[in-house]
């Protein structure tokens, strides 16, 4: 007679008869198992964050994460007990998304790095954990969170903060995997909705306000000061769509601002003549996303009207230059409020936008489930190999010989069955204590059959 037995000090032992034949799971076997399964559990996936619709351009402007804030708290998170997360920091929003015991380690990291400070952040973020924090990143992808409907820029912003967590050993497979995901996902929602339809973007609003502001364009001197992504697509449409060539790039690198001006037809100069520039145009905008703010009251007081449009969170034109009677700014939150017709016809792409989301939700929310029970099975596989070679559990079974090397071809067969068997199992339901139960009974009677 066979008996399993489940003792309670977490030890399973198999008796034939009233001989206890070997120990098959050992209390630090188990306790392994139980951390493994515990491991980037979906439960524990968290994201906190603030947005637009709660606080304005100044109050993210305190929360902004540049590059080099990115890479310190990359540097200090193994002391904030951090192995997986990223920063996604943009003119709407800033998040965190990773791992954790508690939200409050990811809000306390995120916040060494910023003006603002932590209480500050806990009272007016978001906090959303598991399947919701999922829902949050599949639909900021999409663009359904963004300031201006179906932005689709924030596609290429998520992919460098992802890609700068990764360089520095900090997304592991659960996050890489959900990232894809969105990707495919904003990929399908581009190419079968009008979500972001047409042209309309934080860029393009600018380039919109300029259109209602102004008369006689092709006369006004403009400024543009940083040619990063925004930047980029912002001297673009300001060539498209406002017909005139009398645009000057400055940009910290100069060679890019050669280069982009080259390839439109435009000028450029070096950041060592901003100051003249800025006094001499009529119209500036800024997308330098800078710490610290480059324009100051002292480059615009009595130099004449001038509209500035600062698309840089935090505020890159200095506070007090904000109040010269000569100056006109505009900011990305009065951006967004431009309507128009294309940005009415996303919002009637919306379900189905969602629809999709949904689908590519369930593909990844049905591989995360597969893959919690990865370290449970590889264990009870090991342990399946293990009792294979026990010169005492095969001299059990009269039909079996102490010679392991024998019998193996058969033993492999039997233990990939039981595994297969208990991971279909396993995929339905999830107990792993009766799991491996049910696998060392199934490997012993097929054993013996």
């Amino acid at each position: 007679m066979i008996k399993i037995i489940f003792n309670y000090d977490e030890r399973m032992t198999v008796k034939f008869g009233h001989s206890l034949v070997c120990n098959y799971l050992c209390r630090t076997e188990l306790r392994t198992i139980m951390v493994a399964e515990k491991q980037n559990n979906i439960s524990k996936f968290f994201i906190a964050g603030i947005n637009y619709k709660k606080t304005d351009a100044s109050i993210r402007g305190q929360f902004a994460i540049g590059t080099a804030q990115y890479a310190n708290i990359l540097a200090i998170a193994p002391s904030f007990a951090l192995s997986e997360f990223f920063i996604l920091s943009t003119c709407n929003r800033t998040e965190i998304y990773g791992f954790a015991d508690d939200a409050s380690q990811l809000i306390k990291i995120l916040c060494t790095q910023t003006i603002g400070s932590e209480e500050t952040f806990s009272d007016l973020c978001y906090i959303k954990h598991g399947c919701d924090a999922v829902q949050h990143l599949f639909e900021v992808g999409a663009g359904l969170e963004s300031q201006i409907l179906g932005d689709y820029e924030i596609i290429g912003q998520l992919k460098v903060a992802v890609k700068f967590a990764k360089e520095n050993g900090f997304v592991g497979s659960f996050t890489e995997r959900l990232v894809n995901n969105v990707l495919q996902s904003t990929k399908v929602i581009k190419n079968q909705t009008a979500l972001s339809g047409g042209t309309v973007s934080v860029s393009f609003a600018a380039v919109q306000y300029i259109r209602k502001k102004v008369t006689k364009i092709s006369n006004k001197k403009i400024l543009l000061l940083g040619i990063g992504k925004i930047g980029r697509n912002t001297c673009k449409n300001l060539v498209d769509y406002l017909n005139t060539k009398n645009i000057t790039l400055i940009n910290r690198t100069e060679e890019k601002a050669l280069e982009l001006a080259n390839e439109l037809g435009l000028q450029y100069a070096p950041m060592s003549e901003m100051a003249d520039h800025i006094q001499s145009s009529d119209i500036i905008l800024v997308a330098t996303n800078s710490n610290e703010p480059i324009i100051l009251k002292s480059h615009l007081e009595n130099f004449g009207g001038k509209i500035i449009i600062d698309l840089s969170i935090p505020y890159n034109v200095e506070k007090a230059a904000q109040q010269l009677p000569n100056v006109t700014l505009v900011n990305v939150d009065e951006l967004s409020k431009l309507k128009d017709e294309t940005l009415l016809k996303r919002v009637a792409e919306i379900p189905a936008a969602k629809a999709i989301i949904a689908e590519h939700k369930a593909e990844f929310l049905e591989w995360s489930e597969m893959r919690k029970n990865v370290p449970f099975i590889k264990a009870v596989k090991q342990k399946l190999h293990d009792m294979h070679t026990c010169e005492l559990y095969l001299s059990c079974y009269n039909n079996y010989t102490t010679d392991t090397s024998a019998a193996a071809p058969v033993a492999e067969q039997a233990i990939q069955k039981v595994i297969k068997n208990m991971a279909v199992k396993m995929r339905k339901q999830h107990h792993p204590g009766c799991s491996y139960i049910e696998a060392i009974n199934d490997f012993i009677t097929t054993h013996r059959n």
